[in-house]
């Protein structure tokens, strides 16, 4: 199957945060979307292995992805190791993706930072015709998509661009509340964490306003792109 987008996370729950209204956005545009956990999230203070698998199936029925995988690489070592870049080079060249997404590659979370190195290293290694790799027994072809692009999670940045998800937040915020171990609960006896805080969700929406403010819509989400970005005129008119 190749897939137009293929959406990279640390942790089951992250590429929802970050930009789930987008990846609605591209389902509901008739775009084929991928969406790769690279861990299991089984560092987590709160829930399990078997529940948080659950939870990301739901996520992504919400969000109407055509394939969600996990990687399997340790929570909270995620190494820019040959083994580890050969994993993200075989999904690179199994689905071949026109764009990927990855973290931005700053953040509070040191995994997020890893993931982002690791993606991008794989993104160009992808691409190099002497670099095998193969899946079910066959050889891969080389294959390097045309962009990638990385979503914000804690920290900001100044985007190249914003996508408007006006229209698609309902899916954002019911994606992210699939993860329902992860978020606040009145009733769980869990410890609290960053995410777990009451006031968590609130940033969540508060962000996608201040995001979409700026593109003179009610809700966005902010992308970074280390190239330029081409427009044509068409596009600039029908802005």
């Amino acid at each position: 199957m190749n897939l137009d987008a293929l959406v990279f996370a640390a942790h089951p729950d992250d590429a929802e945060l970050g930009m789930g209204g987008t990846i609605a956005n591209i389902a509901k545009s008739n775009f084929t979307v991928g969406l790769i956990d690279i861990t299991q999230g089984e560092m987590s203070t709160r829930g399990s292995l078997d529940i948080r698998k659950k939870e990301s199936n739901a996520a992504a029925d919400i969000l109407k992805t055509s394939i969600r995988e996990n990687l399997l690489i340790s929570d909270g070592d995620i190494q820019l190791s040959d083994e580890n870049i050969r994993k993200v080079v075989v999904v690179i060249r199994k689905y071949i993706p026109k764009v990927i997404f990855a973290p931005y590659f700053n953040d509070r979370h040191p995994d997020h930072i890893s993931a982002s190195n690791l993606v991008k290293k794989a993104f160009f290694v992808s691409g190099l015709e002497k670099y095998e790799t193969s899946f079910e027994g066959e050889r891969q072809a080389a294959y390097r998509p045309e962009k990638l692009f990385y979503y914000m999670q804690t920290y900001s940045f100044s985007p190249s661009f914003i996508i408007d998800i006006s229209n698609s937040f309902d899916e954002k915020l019911n994606s992210v509340k699939a993860f329902a171990t992860q978020f606040h609960d009145p009733d769980s006896d869990e410890p609290d964490t960053f995410i777990s805080q009451p006031e968590f969700i609130d940033y969540v929406e508060a962000r996608a306003k201040y995001y979409g403010f700026h593109i003179g819509k009610k809700y966005g989400e902010p992308f970074y792109c280390e190239e330029h970005i081409e427009l044509d005129i068409s596009q600039i008119f029908s802005a």
